[in-house]
């Protein structure tokens, strides 16, 4: 298994405030709609239902993602039964102390070692986009 982990994203929120927002996707649809042209075209092709993500992709299509397990105030990992391997992708939130958290996605996947060096540098790119993703959705 290898494991991809975005850099981690300083908030101002609270980690329960996040938790509550992120249990229900559906709450980021109007953070999404609100983003200017310019940071949709950034994100990309991106929809919420209440308790999945699809993210579609020119180079794998679509891929959506679950929550398959919740623990507050600041876990929520994402399986995918849709991923040409397998693989999930875990949200972290940190409380840092009053208002403030940390936020670091991370995506662990299943890929043959010799595929690493070609598969690894997408991969740590889709961790980083998903942290923005939700880094910026938190803004909002």
């Amino acid at each position: 298994m290898a494991t991809y982990k975005s850099t981690p994203k300083k908030i101002q929120r609270s980690a329960e405030d996040l938790f509550d927002t992120f249990s229900d996707f559906t709450n980021l649809q109007n953070s999404l709609d609100n983003l200017t042209d310019e940071q949709r075209k950034q994100i990309g092709d991106v929809h919420f239902t209440s308790d999945s993500i699809s993210i579609v992709t020119p180079q794998v299509g679509e891929i959506e993602f679950h929550v398959t397990e919740r623990q507050r105030p600041g876990r929520l990992v994402f399986g995918t039964k849709s991923s040409p391997v397998p693989m999930k992708m875990e949200l972290d939130i940190k409380p840092l102390g009053g208002d403030f958290s940390e936020v670091t996605s991370q995506i662990d996947v299943e890929i043959p070692a010799m595929l690493r060096p070609l598969v690894g540098p997408q991969l740590q790119k889709a961790a980083d986009k998903f942290g923005e993703l939700i880094a910026g959705l938190s803004r909002n």
